[in-house]
This record gives C-alpha cells, structure tokens and sequence, in this order.
C-alpha cells in the first residue's frame, strides 16, 4: 500500500488540499465541522505527516542522534551500550521521539555525521559517547550550535554537559577491598587507553595501590572483547610474577578471564580472584559468580536522554553526576592462597 497523502484525505472529505492542510495543522480557515471530519479521516487512513516537510517548515526532526566510534560487533555482544540506549529509548519512545544511531570508524566521520544530521534539520541533537582528553569532537559539536549532552568525565566534555559518574571512587573501593581481603600483587585488564574515563581509572588504580602499600600494578589495555581480554589475562598469568588478583573493565573481559583462569588450573578465587567493571547476567550466569562493580546503566542513559531534551527546549542544564558504581562481592573474590 502506498502512502497516505493529503491528495488522498482531500478526495475523500470532498474538500480542498489547502483546507486539509488548514485542519491538520489547526489553522483558520475551516469550519470545525470540516476539521473534524479531515482529522478522523487522516487517523483512519494512517495519514503522518512527512518529517522532511516539518523540517522545511522550521518544526522540530522529534530524533536525537548517537554515533558510536567502534565496530558494529562490539555493539552487539556489549552488555552496557544494550542497557544504555535502553535507557535512552524509556525517555524518548514514549515521546514519540526517534534515536538515530550509527557506527562511525573515526572521530571525523563522526563529526561529518552530526553536521550532516544537523545541516539536514534531521535531529534536534545529539548524545556524545567515549569521550576522549583532549576530544576534537568537542569544540567542533560545539561550533554547531547544536545541543549535545555527554557522558563521560566533565574534564574532557568542556563546555558540554555531562553526565558522569566518579570511576576513581570505585576503583578505590574495589582496590582497598582486595588489600583488606590480603591482596598484595593486583592487576587490571583495562579498555582502550586513549577514553577519558579509562585514564581516570588507570590514575585511581595507580594511586591506590600505592596508598595501600602494593607494588606498582601491571595494567593491559585492550579493545574491551573476550579475545583482547584473554589475551592479556593469559600474558599476565604466566609471568613469574604473576597477580593473585586482576580487575576488568568489563564483563565480557571478566567471563574470558575465568575461562583463562581454568585453562591454566588455576582455581578462582583461592589462585586468583576476579573483579568485573558492569555487572550484568553474564557476571552472575558463570561459576563461580563474578564479583563486579554495578551501577545503573539504563538510568545513566535516561538522565542523558532527559538532560538533551532540556537543552533542545532550551532551558539551562549543567553538568550531572550519577552515583559511582558500587563494588557486589561474589564467590570470585576471597583472601589468596598462601604460596
């Protein structure tokens, strides 16, 4: 069936297009009788009207977009980007507002993007996600004009605003908790070295372990997936000095952690104990449980999608920050076995 069109509504109420438009946009010039009639006839046929036409007409897109620089694969086997645009989708679904979401394989096809989307009137904004120091996505958003929220640390979003939750104070807790517990060499398979919120993790972590008198910790960056995180874990676990803890900045890394863990016989936690950035089903569905660092994610992404649709509507926001992630201890975290 083809699309409805306002051709189709006039030839059916037996009036003009120019008196359709003049109903459906509730202007003068119709009597309400004719409105009326016009209205139930366009809900009756599925009449919508055309974004492309809006646009031109100064009306709002009613879509925000969000570009994500890594692979499409990393996106679909990601536990936390799942959550967070569900997050983002409890906001604007039930506004009737669209997310326009891409992948990108650089920061200036991102910006491409967004120009694109904005010059074309085809998004009222946009969610910035894996901020960078330094972000160049940042200054060029701003010159837009567009309104653009993002989450990560306020120290790289600028003039953005952000929505942010304090990483160093969980690394903290989690760093202390495994010293209590009598961890003395830890370990941590962190993600892509160049993120913001990665350097704020590697910093807490650092700073940590020294308060709590540990040697200078190993840190492996990766690309967040199981095989990058296999990888380092094996490394790290066949050194001669190998940690009686690791801590990873995802789930997925964790799982590929364990499975490393018993490939080489070793028993968690009494050889090795094991800490999970995000906790979600794939921490709880392994044995043993993953002990893991848990935080709201679907509400990081609502408070983002509420914090851009204040700024499309003009009112003044600033930055926001969330409660830091807290530490959930499992079965994959005891005192280690004297050697």
């Amino acid at each position: 069936m083809k699309r409805p069109t306002i051709a189709d509504i006039a030839r059916q109420a037996g009036v003009s297009k120019v008196a359709v438009s003049y109903a459906l946009n509730d202007q003068p010039g119709v009597s309400a009788q004719t409105r009326a009639r016009v209205k139930a006839i366009a809900q009756e046929v599925g009449w919508r009207p055309s974004s492309a036409a809006r646009a031109l007409n100064g009306a709002q897109a009613r879509a925000v977009g969000l570009a994500v620089c890594r692979p499409a694969r990393t996106l679909s086997v990601e536990p936390f980007f799942m959550e967070l645009i569900g997050g983002i989708e409890s906001v604007l679904a039930p506004r009737s507002i669209a997310l326009m979401l891409q992948t990108v394989t650089s920061h200036d096809d991102e910006i491409e993007l967004y120009r694109r989307w904005w010059g074309e009137r085809r998004v009222d904004g946009a969610l910035l996600v894996d901020l960078h120091d330094d972000d160049t996505r940042v200054p060029a958003l701003a010159a837009l004009d567009m309104p653009v929220v993002a989450l990560g640390p306020p120290h790289a979003a600028g003039t953005v605003p952000a929505v942010w939750s304090d990483d160093g104070a969980s690394i903290r807790e989690t760093v202390a908790y495994l010293a209590a517990l009598g961890h003395r060499s830890v370990a941590r398979v962190a993600g892509l070295a160049h993120l913001a919120h990665t350097t704020v993790r590697d910093a807490a972590f650092e700073a940590s372990c020294r308060e709590a008198g540990l040697p200078e910790p190993a840190v492996v960056h990766t690309d967040y997936s199981g095989e990058d995180g296999a990888q380092a874990t094996r490394r790290l676990l066949i050194a001669p000095d190998r940690p009686t803890a690791i801590v990873y900045d995802n789930d997925i890394m964790a799982v590929a952690g364990l499975s490393v863990a018993q490939e080489l016989n070793l028993e968690v936690p009494r050889d090795l104990s094991l800490v999970a950035w995000d906790d979600s089903p794939f921490s709880q569905a392994v044995r043993p449980q993953l002990t893991a660092l848990t935080r709201d994610i679907p509400e990081y992404g609502a408070c983002a999608a509420r914090t851009l649709l204040a700024a499309i509507g003009k009112e003044p926001v600033e930055h926001l920050q969330l409660a830091a992630a807290r530490l959930v201890p499992r079965a994959s975290t005891s005192p280690p076995r004297p050697r």
